[in-house]
């Protein structure tokens, strides 16, 4: 088991931990949460050895294998398969102690190598590894790609697939679900619910925790505070101690107000009604989730937009793709205020092609697609945070969108995305990938979109900022698509779904769970076909391997032949090589030697003669060769 106890962990001048204590028991699952910036990283890190604590102690079992995820992949010439592979040291050294073993003809040491990787399944590896790849994203032509052809998203679910495929006693997980999709979140759920050793997870999606971990420890106030159950239970627990603290509970009111007054507002209209009991449902769930938040620093709101023009956006018979090559067919769709559609699909179905279209990135081509012209977009996309100024500040930002605006009402309205005192003046380059997202969310914010495209735009957010962006979707007016693997986030703010499948966009007549199940069909579906063409393929190989037969049977004479000529020319090569030494000589000219030049020149030109000879029958037969081949494949 790992134990730490009276521990005191100190990293530069902040105090991470101070005098807590922990037992991790193996086979355990053990959400590690707690606010960015807390400890929780460091804590892995401790755990790996990469950190001593500066009082108290800990332990952990010697004879453990620890595997967790790189966050560095080089661009390597490699493959991603054969990259997966370098994760498993022992594998890769006893295949170079194997090799090395042949080349010695030392039968001993070949049957004890061969022993040894039956014991750590090294006969199955590959196939391990390319499951692997195949459930992160992988198909099998991306996993003979080179790792330098792939994005940084990518190389990180390579580095993910390393660590799944070594054999652990402990999986130390961080944020692994950040470059992950929704289908491949589900996924590695589903293999890390059947791994057997023991699991320390940190992550901020809320659902893919709540379906793993048994355990959560709460890293707060430099205190390691665990809780028996799923995140959804601590949560419950945690909230129900803040609840009784009055500014909880006037903070919660503030917020139940804030929806229950959208709801007031529209839930008699027809065109409403979706929305307003969309509210009425997460008001009934609120109790449980507000409290729990109530210390959060975040306090987002989507100002109301400028203009609801309706429709956004119509859309009819619309073609999508890059260059000639189409992605999405036939697409209809229109999009009013108050619309709130999650897009789900498989990965590479279209999804972010989509969003592109809607963000004015990709131009139809074909079908009718018509802009409102008050249409105002706000699109939120993880690489608009390369487009950030890095040496400018907040508040700088801000004030290129509105120089006329008061520096007070600016500054109030980072603070509520965390951007306070100091760190709204401070340049953007030193902040974590989570400070830079939130501060392009507040940039969209600003500007009253009344259309929000949102391409997974909780990665790098903690569960504090996700809980507030949540909370302020709910009540934004406009109309919103998104693509997200956050459940929580979906299942919250989408009143509809809409699947991107085999080239088409249409509605989903279900929620989440349905997707999911829709899913496992699919995949069993592909499998199927899969076997069947595993089937044509293995017929295919019989008939290709008596075709090949034949043909060598039919070659044999002719390749031997040939074979003849090139020893020939070959040795007749060597002798021209050998007069035109003889001749490169000086002496060889003078009037004693004119028998040896006759001689040599005579032979010279008999060898060329027979050479180019050789060279011509050798072409005649190569045609011949061809000619067999060209009828036997068209055969």
């Amino acid at each position: 088991m790992i134990s730490i106890s009276q521990a005191q962990l100190i990293r530069g001048s902040k105090t991470l931990l101070n005098d807590t204590s922990l037992t991790v028991y193996p086979g355990h699952k053990v959400g590690l949460v707690g606010a960015n910036g807390c400890g929780k990283s460091s804590l892995l890190a401790l755990i790996q050895g990469k950190l001593s604590l500066d009082k108290g102690e800990f332990s952990i079992p010697s004879g453990w294998q620890l595997s967790s995820v790189a966050q560095e992949t080089p661009a390597l010439d490699i493959s991603a398969l054969e990259y997966v592979l370098d994760g498993d040291v022992e594998f890769r050294q006893l295949e170079k102690a194997l090799h090395q073993a042949q080349v010695d003809d030392d039968g001993h040491k070949i049957a004890d190598i061969h022993g040894k990787l039956d014991a750590i399944g090294g006969y199955s590896i590959r196939a391990r590894a390319g499951t692997l790849l195949a459930g992160l994203g992988f198909n099998q032509d991306k996993q003979a790609d080179p790792v330098k052809s792939f994005s940084g998203g990518w190389r990180m679910r390579l580095n993910l697939a390393q660590a799944l495929l070594c054999r652990s006693d402990l999986l130390l997980l961080d944020e692994p679900t950040n470059h992950l999709d929704l289908d491949t979140t589900y996924w590695l759920e589903s293999w890390i619910k059947s791994y057997q050793g023991t699991l320390i997870l940190i992550s901020h999606d809320r659902d893919f925790i709540d379906e793993i971990v048994d355990e959560v420890v709460h890293v707060e106030q430099q205190k390691l505070n665990y809780y028996k159950g799923n995140y959804t239970s601590f949560e419950r627990v945690r909230a129900e101690r803040m609840a009784q603290q009055q500014v909880a509970y006037e903070r919660q009111q503030v917020e139940r107000a804030h929806m229950q007054s959208f709801v007031d507002r529209f839930r008699y209209k027809a065109s409403k009604a979706k929305q307003a009991q969309s509210r009425l449902k997460a008001l009934d769930r609120m109790t449980e989730l507000l409290p729990s938040h109530a210390d959060s620093q975040f306090q987002m709101s989507f100002r109301p937009p400028e203009a609801l023009p309706n429709p956004l956006i119509a859309m009819e018979q619309v073609k999508i793709g890059y260059g000639e090559s189409p992605i999405l067919n036939s697409v209809k769709l229109n999009l009013v205020p108050g619309a709130r559609i999650g897009l789900l699909g498989r990965n590479g179905a279209g999804k972010s092609t989509l969003i592109k279209l809607l963000s004015g990135q990709l131009a139809p081509m074909s079908g009718s697609y018509q802009t409102n012209p008050g249409l105002n977009i706000g699109y939120f996309a993880q690489h608009q945070i390369e487009f950030l100024s890095l040496d400018d500040t907040p508040m700088q930002h801000l004030l290129r969108l509105s120089p006329d605006t008061k520096e007070l009402e600016l500054r109030n309205f980072l603070g509520g995305f965390g951007f306070n005192g100091d760190m709204a003046l401070s340049p953007v380059r030193p902040f974590s990938g989570g400070e830079k997202a939130r501060l392009v969310l507040a940039l969209l914010v600003w500007q009253r979109p009344n259309l929000l495209l949102l391409d997974e735009p909780t990665n790098h957010l903690d569960l504090d900022m996700r809980h507030a962006l949540t909370m302020a979707l709910q009540t934004f007016e406009g109309a919103m698509v998104v693509v997200s693997h956050d459940r929580h986030l979906l299942r919250l703010t989408c009143d509809d779904y809409y699947l991107v499948d085999s080239g088409r966009v249409q509605p989903f007549a279900g929620d989440l769970d349905d997707y999911h199940k829709w899913m496992l069909e699919a995949a069993k579906l592909d499998n199927s076909s899969s076997s069947n063409n595993t089937s044509s393929v293995t017929l295919d190989k019989k008939e290709r391997k008596r075709l090949e037969a034949e043909l060598r049977t039919k070659l044999s004479p002719f390749k031997k032949q040939q074979t003849k000529l090139e020893k020939q020319q070959s040795k007749a090569s060597e002798r021209l090589a050998e007069l035109e030494q003889q001749l490169a000589d000086s002496n060889i000219y003078e009037d004693d030697n004119k028998a040896t030049l006759t001689q040599v020149l005579a032979e010279q030109v008999k060898l060329t003669q027979t050479l180019e000879e050789s060279e011509m029958e050798w072409l005649d037969i190569q045609e011949q060769i061809e000619q067999i081949e060209s009828e036997v494949e068209n055969a």
